[in-house]
């Protein structure tokens, strides 16, 4: 696939970190000319791209897509955040032109065995889980992907002999051709991304992609628990290995009450206690669950993977712990953007809640979200951006009227604060993504903890929170 590229003109759509890694391997690689193509004008991409600028070989087209940028290249790689109805694609697809995902382009350069790992939610949790878990088991370890490090960056630095571990999204990994993971986990799929997927049935396909291109001699880690994951094991090429938080498995990664173990060919073989994981719920026992298999398939002793797992503590954005104010706790949970993991974290977490949510709309009905505000012990909903008013009329629709709509996550902070009482929980777990208010689910996570302190000195200094 190599070929491809040396002394050819290609087109690169997305000037965030991986497109711009993607540009960076290409010139590499011996491209002709690249040109970079983004929705934001060439004033927004002058900070990010100063480097890249400077030499002659790189175009860059800002404030939109044209069609005719297709029509001077023989190859386009797409950023993951690029939706696949884009005329831009439709005329290359008609042009006969490739279109691929800068993981398909960073696969042709890697020397390092990757392991990919899938999924709806947890995949940023059991990615670095995983990562840990292999430091010290090969030269290096490489945790890239979706979780914010490019695949392109780190193949560019890996050797043989190293090991990446990459969270792949559904984005990426629809426009794969001869991508393969060694070792290929799916931890769970659930409606999410139908705005750009379209269905449920492209959904999955778009996940299931993950498992195309392996071989025999390859891992296929499945979630038995969930049936649109369980679904996929006709399409296992290799050997198949299970996890499971609620059936004892014959034959897999399982628990026998608190003790999570290996099961195989009648062998027994103790991990750790469940109660022994530092990070809670439910959710991140299967994500522990999911990293054993992936993880004791390469062959990792038993006593490595029970140290991590007795220390991780999880990563940042995901069921954080920002601070307590006066008995009331603050959560950082902004990488809940969609349906399902915020229904994930309320249940990860005891007592009285007052969430804090909304964002882009990515067309969630939102339906089970507001049936369970109740149940979950949400004593308040604070809503801001695109999705509050859906989510207002879901929520009094469900019999829920304690309803707030505010106008920034300042705001929302403050308003939370003001209704909370010693013992609550403020979860900050949007279900949604970030797009309309912030760059990415990153930032507005760091502007919740921004708030939460600014708050916690403010009352530390006799100032009251603001009304919004």
């Amino acid at each position: 696939m190599k070929e491809q590229i040396k002394g050819k003109n290609i087109l690169v759509l997305g000037l965030a970190r991986s497109g711009q890694a993607a540009i960076k391997l290409l010139l590499k690689a011996g491209a002709s000319r690249v040109i970079g193509n983004d929705q934001k004008n060439l004033e927004q991409l002058a900070d990010e791209m100063n480097d890249l600028c400077r030499d002659s070989r790189v175009t860059l087209v800002g404030g939109g897509h044209p069609e005719h940028l297709v029509d001077e290249v023989s190859l386009v790689i797409k950023s993951p955040g690029i939706k696949p109805d884009l005329p831009l694609l439709h005329r290359a697809f008609a042009r006969g032109i490739p279109v691929y995902a800068e993981i398909e382009l960073a696969y042709w350069f890697s020397a390092a065995e990757i392991v990919g790992i899938t999924g709806t939610n947890g995949k940023t949790t059991t990615t670095s889980l995983v990562g840990e878990i292999f430091q010290g088991e090969c030269p290096q370890v490489f945790v890239a992907g979706n979780i914010g490090y490019p695949l392109c960056e780190a193949v560019d630095a890996a050797r043989s002999g190293d090991l990446i571990v990459a969270e792949l999204s559904s984005f990426q990994l629809e426009n794969i051709e001869t991508f393969r993971a060694p070792i290929a986990a799916v931890l769970n799929i659930s409606s999410d991304h139908l705005d750009y997927h379209g269905t449920m049935p492209q959904y999955i396909q778009a996940k299931s992609r993950l498992l195309a291109n392996q071989q025999e001699t390859d891992v296929a880690v499945l979630n038995y628990d969930d049936e649109n994951v369980r679904d996929l094991q006709d399409q296992v090429q290799g050997r198949l290995h299970y996890f499971s938080r609620k059936s004892l498995l014959e034959a897999g990664v399982c628990l026998q009450g608190d003790r999570i173990v290996i099961r195989e060919n009648g062998n027994e073989e103790f991990i750790c206690h469940a109660a022994d994981l530092l990070i809670p719920g439910l959710h991140n026992l299967e994500n522990a669950l999911a990293a054993v298999a992936v993880t004791r398939s390469r062959g990792v002793r038993r006593e490595k993977i029970a140290s991590v797992l007795k220390s991780f503590r999880g990563v940042p954005h995901r069921l954080e712990f920002v601070s307590e104010i006066n008995g009331v706790r603050f959560v950082n949970d902004s990488k809940g953007t969609n349906e399902e993991a915020t229904l994930t974290a309320l249940k990860a977490l005891q007592g009285s809640k007052i969430l804090i949510a909304g964002g882009m709309d990515k067309g969630s009905p939102f339906h089970h979200l507001a049936a369970a505000l109740l149940s979950e012990r949400v004593s308040w909903l604070i809503l801001l951006g695109e999705t509050a008013p859906l989510l207002q009329k879901r929520a009094l629709a469900a019999g829920f009227p304690r309803v707030v709509l505010v106008s920034d996550l300042p705001d929302a902070v403050a308003q939370a604060y003001l209704l909370a009482a010693a013992g609550d929980t403020v979860l900050l777990s949007p279900a949604c993504a970030s797009w309309d208010m912030f760059s990415s689910y990153e930032e507005r996570g760091d502007v919740f903890k921004f708030e939460v302190g600014k708050l916690k000195e403010g009352l530390s200094h006799g100032k009251s929170p603001r009304r919004g």
